[in-house]
């Protein structure tokens, strides 16, 4: 069987009061942290500042998930902020390769990201410059979405190029990751989970986070 990682997202959580909210999800893999520009997508969220300030009290990894235009640019700031994965979007950057080794070069583990519409097939020759691949199921920019099952095929290519290539890639997927939802996308071949209400929807959301993570493994 193979373990999956959860991955909460803050996106559903209290904004007013981060840190206890964080400390509600102790026992996941890592954070997500969703970064909005308001021009990439139709949302304006949480920045730099505030993702310093979570770097410094959170009591796990974060995962920033940076869904801004001129990733190139703005990206490696987050990297230098000691976030532990850096993942940017592949309609947002002129120079994805460059990028990637630059923010391995700060420290961070490089990811890249994937809209629902976007084909994966011109990025896998580049799976060994990335940790990890994250192939929305969603079209980002807000959460609370349904999870779109015409991502499944998409998520099954990257898995056979990851596996076929001998790699250790991380395959995501973020949006709409439920109890009912997570199954079809760990068959997929997916083993990192993006959940936002799901996790803090809930009663206890270390409880929801141990659910999800026996839901998604295969």
């Amino acid at each position: 069987m193979t373990k999956c990682c959860i991955n909460p997202s803050i996106l559903s959580a209290d904004f007013a009061n981060l840190e206890a909210e964080l400390s509600r999800i102790s026992n996941a893999d890592a954070v997500h942290v969703d970064v909005m520009d308001n021009h990439f997508v139709p949302n304006l969220s949480l920045g730099l500042p505030v993702v310093q300030r979570l770097q410094e009290i959170s009591p796990i990894p974060l995962d920033a998930h940076l869904m801004i235009e001129h990733a190139d640019r703005w990206a490696p700031a987050y990297a230098d902020a000691g976030v532990a994965s850096v993942t940017f979007h592949a309609e947002a950057s002129i120079a994805p390769i460059k990028l990637a080794r630059e923010l391995r070069a700060r420290g961070s583990k490089a990811g890249l990201a994937l809209r629902p519409g976007t084909g994966v097939e011109p990025f896998l020759d580049m799976l060994g410059e990335f940790d990890m691949l994250l192939i929305m199921t969603v079209e980002p920019g807000f959460g609370g979405q349904e999870f779109l099952d015409l991502t499944l095929p998409k998520i099954r290519r990257a898995r056979a190029a990851i596996d076929g290539s001998g790699l250790k890639v991380a395959l995501q997927v973020d949006g709409g990751i439920t109890a009912d939802t997570i199954f079809r996308a760990a068959e997929a071949g997916a083993d990192v989970f993006v959940a936002g209400s799901a996790v803090y929807g809930a009663t206890d959301p270390a409880d929801a986070i141990e659910q999800l993570r026996v839901a998604g493994s295969r």
